[in-house]
């Protein structure tokens, strides 16, 4: 069950609405350990001074910030401490905007917001006041000692919260030297075709149609090598060579629709047989899921 990691209370005109907050995410990786390839022991960090070659202790660590090459200012605990923002357990709302008005590129980590212990009515008034006004509360917060800007919005029966990076942190796209030229402008047919295969591949965005396949993948190959089966590397494939753009649109464009075709088609065969079958398509499933997986293991070990 989620921890909450933050409390307190959204802070709007003299209205304040005591809320929990909770990471909206958890983040999958598959983390490796340094080792020594002799013998596989871990390896162990040490914070070696490379004037002497001696460890320093911890206690021994300064920070310092450099401002020329070999320069440091060195800052004290104390100094910082004196800097840090007012801590508060406010979330002060600063304006109501619309969302399509906040580039995705602010964005930063996504939170939930739960109410505090009695704060059920005014958390309810809150979340439909900002459904029905279709806006975006845009505030300032302190967690763990850092001043965020965070966007608030009712999402469904919850209020979510999202940090964002400020403006000065967003690089300038013009400050990238790759940017197309003004002459590479495309023709009116190209941009009719690019439209075209845009519709063929549009639908509505489904989340869970989307994990992770690399991660499997390392998953898999760790599995593989666990249980002791050689493993083969592939060498990587060389993305195939289109004679100009025009035909790479058409051949886009004709694959969209083959793989529109046999969704369909797939898709009615599927509907039938499960229509038909019963209980006896369900233990068909388990079996094609078991036969599956044993093709992504075999298919691992050769790789």
């Amino acid at each position: 069950m989620p921890r909450s990691i933050w409390s307190g209370a959204i802070s709007f005109g003299l209205v304040n609405v005591p809320v929990k907050l909770y990471s909206a995410v958890s983040r999958k990786n598959v983390r490796f350990h340094q080792l020594h390839d002799a013998d596989h022991v871990r390896i162990q960090q040490k914070r070696v001074c490379p004037a002497d070659g001696e460890e320093v202790a911890y206690d021994n660590i300064v920070k310092g910030y450099e401002i020329s090459p070999d320069q440091y200012v060195v800052v004290e605990p104390e100094e910082l401490e004196a800097l840090d923002p007012k801590k508060t357990r406010s979330i002060d709302i600063q304006e109501f905007v619309d969302l399509s008005e906040i580039d995705p590129i602010y964005f930063d980590h996504p939170y939930y917001l739960a109410p505090g212990t009695g704060a059920s009515k005014a958390y309810r008034l809150l979340l439909q006041a900002m459904q029905e006004t279709n806006k975006v509360a845009i505030a300032r917060v302190v967690i763990r000692q850092k001043e965020n800007l965070v966007a608030i919005r009712a999402t469904g029966d919850v209020m979510t919260m999202a940090t964002m990076v400020f403006h000065d942190e967003v690089i300038d796209p013009d400050t990238i030297d790759e940017l197309p030229d003004d002459d590479a402008k495309a023709t009116k047919r190209e941009v009719e075709m690019a439209q075209q295969l845009i519709d063929s591949l549009s639908g509505e965005f489904e989340p869970e149609k989307y994990h992770d396949e690399y991660r499997e993948r390392v998953l898999e190959l760790i599995e593989a090598k666990a249980a002791g089966e050689e493993i083969t590397i592939q060498p990587p494939e060389e993305p195939a060579k289109v004679p100009d753009l025009m035909a790479a649109l058409e051949q886009s464009l004709a694959a969209a629709k083959g793989n529109g075709d046999t969704k369909a088609s797939s898709g009615a065969k599927s509907k039938r047989s499960s229509t038909s079958s019963g209980n006896g398509a369900k233990t068909g499933t388990a079996k094609k899921k078991s036969t599956s997986t044993r093709s992504r293991s075999k298919a691992s070990s050769k790789k």
